[in-house]
């Protein structure tokens, strides 16, 4: 596990470059991704999805998880490409988002599920500065497994509840400027 370090002036604190982290991993448009475990709420079967008109393209719709109102994102079509083809093994991962002093549910849709796996924060890099398909405040690391390179996001850059709501011409404090 990780070590614990006593940093100047305060409480002892886990080293984050050694603790390993637990992420489910998925795959998108061809591309193994991981989000951190503990944002994820649930996997649930893609269906029972309901549009909303005049939405970006990567805001798929709604869907009702037990009562409550869950938006749903396209990640493929957030990170600038097509929007998924759904398929049998797509599905719909609950996600928490942290937006100031709560947490929202959000869906994203995922071509396949993968699994749970534990990457030691040694084995992540730091995000490419170029070359990657989606923007690089998007991607938290690149962990290696095995040879080949998972990337990791940063799902609160990725479903910024802000910047989805100002892509979407909604003010998230629920206010509008007078004119």
């Amino acid at each position: 596990m990780g070590q614990l370090v006593q940093a100047k002036g305060s409480a002892v604190v886990a080293k984050v470059d050694e603790a390993p982290s637990q992420y489910l991993t998925f795959s998108l448009s061809g591309e193994m991704f991981g989000v951190g475990i503990l944002n994820v709420k649930e996997i649930i079967e893609y269906g029972n999805l309901t549009e909303i008109p005049m939405m970006p393209n990567f805001i798929r719709g709604v869907i009702n998880l037990r009562g409550a109102v869950v938006p749903v994102i396209d990640l493929s079509a957030r990170f600038g490409g097509k929007t998924t083809e759904v398929g049998r093994r797509t599905c719909i991962v609950i996600v928490e988002v942290p937006d100031e002093d709560t947490r929202h549910d959000i869906g994203i849709i995922v071509d396949a599920v993968s699994e749970v796996l534990e990457i030691p924060g040694s084995e992540i890099e730091p995000p490419p500065s170029f070359g990657a398909k989606i923007r690089a405040d998007f991607i938290f690391g690149m962990g290696k497994i095995a040879g080949k390179f998972v990337i990791l996001l940063d799902i609160n850059k990725v479903l910024s509840v802000e910047e989805i709501a100002q892509l979407t011409g909604k003010d998230s404090g629920g206010e509008s400027e007078a004119a």
